[in-house]
């Protein structure tokens, strides 16, 4: 059990029912249509598992969020803060503002959906400000970045190349968490949810 970070291929997001997200597909291009932007129609299909080939993403966020919280205190106004923190459906369009929608997500009465371009944005300039380290996984399909902070290799390598994302492993993980999501969104045009 936990809060999982996950892809969404094309089949879930214009699906009905319960895994179905098609009321917030809907709301989100009714939004953009009423702001002047292109509707988001192009999500690309589910895409069988393969290890590091980056066309999947799943992460758990497993750490405490007090470090991460630190952080953007320290490196970010209280709009980004805001922006990078509260959405629950991240999609590669660049939105100048989150699109609210009184639609039930997994964890709130309402779902905010956030512009991968204004996340990346965001999780570049904390990744700047502790010196994330290339090492980071970028292909995160199975956890991948989850288990390398986790599971002793983050704690490796900060132990050999330290600097202020090794002083933090929580919160460097929270901050790599964020910047990959981005990434990915933007890199395979699909959305990401939590579940």
């Amino acid at each position: 059990m936990g809060v999982y970070l996950v892809d969404v291929g094309a089949e879930e997001w214009f699906g009905e029912g319960e895994e179905g997200r098609a009321e917030i597909a809907a709301g989100l291009n009714r939004e953009l249509e009423r702001r002047g932007l292109p509707r988001y129609d192009s999500v690309p299909a589910s895409v069988d598992f393969v290890r590091g080939s980056g066309r999947s993403f799943e992460e758990k966020l497993v750490p405490p969020m007090d470090g991460l919280m630190a952080l953007c205190e320290a490196h970010l106004s209280k709009a980004e803060t805001e922006t990078l923190l509260g959405w629950t459906v991240l999609v590669p369009v660049s939105l100048d503002e989150e699109i609210e929608l009184a639609v039930e997500s997994a964890y709130s009465d309402d779902t905010v959906i956030a512009g991968a371009p204004q996340i990346l944005a965001i999780a570049e300039k904390l990744a700047s400000a502790v010196g994330l380290p290339p090492e980071v996984p970028e292909m995160c399909d199975n956890l991948d970045l989850t288990m390398w902070f986790l599971d002793g290799a983050a704690e490796k390598l900060a132990s050999t190349a330290p600097g202020p994302w090794g002083e933090d492993l929580d919160a460097s993980f929270y901050v790599a968490l964020y910047l990959r999501a981005a990434q990915h969104s933007l890199r395979r045009g699909c959305p990401l949810v939590y579940c």
